[in-house]
């Protein structure tokens, strides 16, 4: 009769003060779960959710943290890319003049639209730069610790994510309102009709937009 050796798995399941210690590291602290409105509104923004619930489980896993942190870098890249393109843009109709006598972008509202536009692409290409060296050089352990912290360090967490997105963001606006102002001077009544047009689309994607934005917050924000 032949005797089989069959493996025994051992499992070690540590000492009730490192089974505890580890459920702590692992339950997000109350100063994340009880944040406030605005601090929802910043993680709605940042992240997708009213919550920080899900973004603090990812942070237990490093493989995915590794996703998190590409997702966001990704995202970065691509705010850098739009950022350049409009600080080209602005940056040639500012130092330009018209090369046509019926498309006038020098009136004082256009200009200043423009010239904010500039400005504005200009910090976005720097904090999208900055915020993107920074996850690129952020670990597992060290964002956990910056958001048990909570307070400013929650804040600039969530800032890193928001303020690149929110100047390109405003930059486009600006350029395309310098465009649609410009739009409305031309002397010819068809010009002047699609730029109308324009706008009513403009603003009935604006519109979708916020509804898409308000909906999702009001289910992120029940499902709590």
């Amino acid at each position: 009769m032949t005797l089989q050796n069959f493996p025994v798995v051992l499992t070690f399941y540590g000492t009730p003060d490192e089974r505890a210690q580890v459920t702590e590291e692992q339950t997000i602290p109350a100063s994340l779960r009880d944040a406030s409105s605005f601090t929802r509104v910043l993680c709605f923004l940042a992240l997708g959710r009213a919550d920080l619930e899900d973004h603090w489980e990812s942070l237990q896993s490093k493989e995915e943290f590794e996703d998190v942190r590409k997702k966001l870098c990704s995202i970065l890249s691509n705010t850098v890319s739009v950022a350049s393109l409009l600080l080209a843009t602005s940056g040639v109709f500012v130092s330009t003049g018209s090369p046509v006598p019926y498309f006038n972008y020098s009136t004082p509202a256009t200009q200043s639209l423009l010239f904010m536009s500039l400005v504005l692409a200009m910090i976005a290409v720097l904090t999208s730069g900055l915020s993107m060296i920074r996850w690129l050089h952020t670990d597992q352990q060290w964002s956990r610790e910056q958001l048990r912290t909570g307070g400013y360090f929650l804040f600039s967490y969530l800032l890193s994510i928001i303020m690149p997105i929110s100047f390109v963001g405003i930059c486009l606006n600006c350029f395309i309102f310098a465009m649609l102002i410009a739009g409305f001077n031309f002397q010819n009544t068809v010009c002047r009709v699609i730029t109308a047009l324009w706008l009513v689309i403009y603003a009935i994607c604006i519109g979708a937009l916020l509804m898409e934005f308000a909906w999702r917050y009001a289910k992120s924000h029940k499902s709590r």
